[in-house]
């Protein structure tokens, strides 16, 4: 199942991609997939695991309505911002070590989080857990693709793209079961024996000669810190700016001052990764119209789906009273078409080409999110909200492929590493502005958080609106033509 859409992968998988030269096929290989798979899921949970228990966080924690939303948005925000140094880490340190501590960090990350007394602590846990995600994820892909060669590689990159869907579908369902029973610390929990025993165990099935990326190290030259923290900082206060307008309007100084800082940082980025020898981000690739449009496709999927999850917790939660263990189980369905819809995109893609198949996915999103704009925020669950939410996830499922494809099939192969790293980026960024955003829009500004009728559906209009304008805009923003396919981990829809 095609799912670059929840496990993202860093710029540098090509760097490795290497078909001949390569040493013997260490035999503990696969135990070690496994356990690089295990840690890469509780990344991908962590995404989605969240959003069922945000009722029970904001009452035990008393979270007004701008702390819950950055519960969620300052893992993605983190995670997306800091990928590409994450890759670059792992090509000058080596991808064990780096895989290692964004572990060890994220695993004490987690276990700050449960033990969270306040919004303080547990905002600065989920921090610190993206650190730790952007570190983890380009090194746990730069191990994989150095320890597979030939026709094992596919196979193995595979195992490694099933994890994202599944993870997502796993996400929101023990989220539910968790919050429902022992309790919401327990979503972070369980991230801490996994954390250890993977820290434990992988340092003997993973050789670090073979994690010693040489000539990616050399070529990389150096590390351009200052470009990840302003794109990081500048995305940061797009987002505050984004959650601020619900409390202080969108004219209000409290929330212009932050848009305007954002637009300077993105041009101070911008600036810097001209000027430095050694670019984050070569934004040359934005010259390329596969990669705006593949990039583009991303964010607006990413921050569509997570926005359902984000308002279909609260609005199950809140105005249906269902608790946290049924919200889980009724979410099961929208996650499972998600997966459905990728697996079908990536027929289409092939047969029809992205541009029809980003057109169609967009549109059934867009179609399928309607009646949640025409009926009342009252009406039972099962007759509006989930068949709703599960057809325009069946057609984001889709649009994530094809925005994958589009970006990495489209351009030069040599291109395709950092393509992959623009677009994962974007992938993460998407869900944390597409939660500010319907955030602002959905709920009040209380203590105790909860959606309003009215909020709800100018929230589900929005995100009809942009799914709507992102299909008549697909036509048009991407080429036409068939992608090819490019040896790298995302060659395999």
């Amino acid at each position: 199942m095609p799912t670059d859409s929840a496990a993202p992968s860093p710029a540098h998988a090509h760097a490795h991609d290497q078909t001949h030269g390569h040493p013997s096929p260490d035999p503990r290989r696969w135990k070690a997939l496994a356990l690089i798979c295990a840690a890469q899921f509780m990344l991908v949970l962590d995404v989605t695991v969240v959003n069922v228990a945000l009722p029970a966080l904001a009452i035990d924690l008393d979270l007004g309505r701008t702390a819950l939303t950055w519960v969620v948005t300052a893992y993605t925000l983190c995670f997306g911002g800091l990928m590409l140094l994450g890759g670059r880490l792992s090509d000058a340190l080596g991808a064990r070590r780096v895989l290692l501590t964004g572990l060890a960090l994220f695993t004490a990350a987690s276990l700050a989080c449960g033990l969270a007394p306040n919004a303080g602590v547990l905002l600065g846990g989920r921090i610190v857990q993206g650190v730790g995600a952007a570190l983890l994820s380009p090194a746990a892909l730069a191990l994989v693709t150095t320890m597979f060669h030939g026709p094992e590689r596919p196979r193995a990159l595979g195992v490694w793209a099933a994890i994202g869907g599944t993870g997502s579908a796993v996400g929101v369902l023990l989220g539910g079961a968790l919050t429902s029973g022992p309790g919401w610390p327990w979503i972070f929990y369980v991230n801490v024996p996994v954390g250890l025993a993977v820290l434990a165990t992988l340092p003997r099935f993973v050789r670090s000669t073979a994690t010693a990326t040489a000539k990616p190290a050399k070529r990389s030259g150096g590390l351009d810190i200052p470009g990840a923290l302003l794109v990081t900082t500048a995305t940061g206060a797009l987002v505050y700016g984004l959650v601020t307008a619900g409390d202080s309007g969108w004219t209000s100084t409290a929330t212009l001052l932050p848009l305007l800082g954002a637009l300077a940082l993105y041009g101070a980025f911008a600036a810097t990764e001209r000027k430095t020898r050694t670019p984050l981000m070569d934004l040359r690739m934005f010259t390329r119209r596969p990669v705006v449009a593949g990039s583009l496709l991303m964010l607006v999927a990413t921050a569509l789906l997570i926005s359902f999850f984000f308002l279909g917790s609260m609005h199950l939660q809140h105005v249906h009273r269902l608790d946290a263990l049924r919200t889980g189980l009724l979410f099961l369905p929208v996650a499972l078409t998600t997966a459905i819809g990728a697996h079908l995109g990536s027929r289409l893609v092939s047969t029809a080409g992205p541009r029809v198949c980003a057109t169609a996915g967009l549109t059934v999103a867009a179609l399928g999110c309607l009646p949640l704009v025409l009926v009342d925020p009252a009406t039972g669950p099962w007759t509006t909200l989930l068949p709703s939410l599960a057809t325009a996830s069946l057609g984001l499922g889709a649009v994530f492929v094809t925005a994958t494809t589009t970006a990495l099939g489209l351009i030069a192969p040599h291109e395709a590493g950092l393509a992959s790293g623009i677009v994962n980026t974007f992938h993460e960024l998407g869900g944390s502005i597409g939660v500010a955003l319907v955030s602002t829009l959905a709920l009040t500004t209380t203590t105790a958080p909860t959606p309003t009728p009215t909020g709800l559906t100018t929230a589900y209009t929005l995100c009809t609106v942009t799914a709507a304008a992102a299909a008549l805009a697909s036509p048009l923003l991407i080429p036409s033509g068939r992608p090819h396919m490019t040896g790298g981990p995302h060659g395999m829809h």
